[in-house]
């Protein structure tokens, strides 16, 4: 069996056993969505855009709202699947199945983890453009018409969509990579406290605040720091503001966008080159291994 032949199954089993779940986070607020869109009160403020700025404000707030809300919906629920991820087979001795099979506990491990921290955030950010079309289409039809939906630059729209899309998309393994030791903790905390290890992770991050304040220790900081580097990883890196007053400008700013993301993905890149992820990344190994070595003891685990 090639590694790869190893690999799909197990990407195969995190489908399997949330697709419901990830079906629900997906349709749920996308229903609601439609519903508020079709028959909800819209309120476009004192003074709304007008002409041509009304139809491209909507369609840009639709994408955006629509992209941040679907990935921070999912990224959070993948959270939540992650951190249980040593424990969950434990309650019903699958366990012992699991570890049966020609799968190294790197594998069994890593696989699930990537599959919740990168993947589907980035399926998230996809499937949230999508909604977002069809909520501009539907929002612009109902406050102006369908065609100022279609009349919408499209020309200039669309790369600069893609090319945040794709700035978002690489920014989640970035982000990942700076956060790894903190969610690796709670990963860890969960095996081996069971329900109680948000709890224990929560009541450290209190007593590193307590120290800091009283002993000038920055630990709490330094958690901080990596919280920070993660924002600015996933987007905002080069801390380049773009602004625009006009339909005109809009159309500028929109022409400035595929460069913007690319040169804020460098800066992102550039700031890996960092003693802190470094630190991280060391942690995170010795996190990996107390995982692996907490089950490859297998079954006896659970007691």
């Amino acid at each position: 069996m090639t590694t790869m032949n190893r690999l799909i199954p197990l990407v195969q089993r995190e489908w399997l056993q949330h697709r419901f779940g990830w079906a629900l986070l997906v349709l749920v607020p996308l229903g609601l969505g439609v519903l508020l869109g079709s028959v909800g009160h819209i309120d476009l403020g004192d003074e709304p855009p007008r002409g041509a700025m009304l139809p491209l404000a909507i369609t840009a707030i639709s994408l955006l709202a629509c992209t941040a809300a679907m990935f921070v919906i999912l990224w959070g629920a993948s959270l939540i699947f992650a951190s249980g991820l040593a424990r969950r087979d434990h309650g019903d001795r699958s366990i012992e199945f699991w570890l049966s099979l020609p799968v190294g506990h790197v594998a069994s491990i890593a696989v699930p983890l990537v599959v919740h921290l990168i993947v589907v955030p980035a399926a998230a950010l996809v499937i949230g453009l999508a909604a977002g079309v069809l909520m501009s289409a539907l929002l612009v039809t109902r406050l102006v018409d369908f065609g100022a939906w279609l009349a919408v630059p499209w020309g200039d729209v669309v790369p600069a969509l893609l090319a945040v899309l794709g700035r978002l998309v690489a920014g989640i393994p970035l982000a990942t990579l700076w956060l790894l030791p903190l969610v690796l903790l709670l990963v860890l905390l969960n095996a081996w406290f069971k329900r109680w290890g948000l709890v224990v992770m929560v009541a450290g991050t209190v007593v590193l605040v307590i120290l800091e304040r009283t002993t000038g220790i920055g630990l709490a900081s330094v958690v901080a720091d990596f919280a920070n580097h993660a924002a600015t990883s996933f987007i905002g890196a080069s801390r380049t503001e773009l602004k625009a007053s006009g339909a005109e400008e809009a159309l500028a700013v929109l022409r400035q966008v595929p460069r913007w993301a690319g040169n804020d993905l460098l800066a992102a890149l550039r700031d890996l080159a960092s003693p802190l992820l470094a630190g991280g990344l060391l942690a995170s190994a010795g996190l990996f291994a107390l995982l692996i070595e907490w089950r490859r003891r297998g079954a006896s685990a659970a007691n």
